[in-house]
């Protein structure tokens, strides 16, 4: 069972967030491509478990964090899988650079400081890759890290370096997000801290690779899996 926690107070000048984007988990609306071979019901119970795991990582950080849920009317579905104990809000926008830049504007209107953004695509995202991220915005202007199929797992600005640009006019869902999203960085003269590459899971050789290299880390996802080997095969 997920714990909650109290959320931590931070001076201004010190005030840090993480928006977790997630989709309300509903069977057949997560994770399309997996649902093409595993089918509807596996799939789903492995999307609430890459959730899951990613919500334990963030519980134990020095930050707040907000899950960010789509389709924005979902709030009651999700407060009846995950509880109350959390900050929900909802994704506001026509598509996901839209809502991901109105999270961003809205956070540094509360007056947060350092503001990251991640999927729920990389349930074994360390806590130490967030941290990194967070160190690096004290110097740069912005932080990526990309995926290895050539999205990106997480983004993030300071509040006086924010732009909106990165999230105009890229073509979401292709292989050249992150070279786009960085190019349009660098148009903006933007310093931009880059993060080792990760994986995330879209495709079943992805969860098979996954299962692999975390078969000695105790997860969520890794149980699920373990009681699902048909998966694996």
């Amino acid at each position: 069972m997920i714990q909650g926690r109290k959320q931590i107070e931070y001076p201004a000048s010190e005030k840090r967030a993480v928006l977790m984007f997630v989709k309300t988990p509903e069977k057949g609306k997560v994770k399309s491509r997996l649902s093409g071979v595993l089918g509807e019901e596996i799939t789903l119970e492995l999307y609430k478990n890459f959730v899951m795991d990613l919500i334990e990582t963030l519980n134990r950080g020095k930050f707040h964090f907000s899950i960010y849920f789509y389709p924005p009317d979902s709030k009651e579905k999700m407060v009846s899988w995950l509880g109350s104990k959390y900050s929900f809000m909802p994704q506001e926008g026509n598509d996901l650079g839209e809502r991901m830049k109105n999270a961003f504007t809205l956070s540094f209107l509360q007056e947060f400081r350092h503001v990251i953004a991640i999927g729920s695509d990389s349930p074994d995202l360390p806590d130490k890759v967030i941290e990194k991220a967070f160190l690096s915005l004290v110097n740069n202007d912005s932080v990526i890290g990309p995926c290895f199929d050539g999205g990106y797992y997480l983004i993030g600005f300071r509040s006086e370096t924010f732009i909106p640009d990165p999230f105009k006019g890229i073509e979401w869902g292709t292989d050249n997000v992150f070279e786009n999203t960085l190019k349009i960085l660098k148009e903006n003269y933007q310093k931009t801290h880059i993060l080792p590459k990760w994986r995330d899971i879209d495709r079943h050789e992805d969860l098979i690779r996954f299962a692999a290299m975390n078969k000695d880390r105790p997860s969520n996802t890794m149980r699920c899996l373990l009681s699902h080997k048909e998966i694996l095969e």
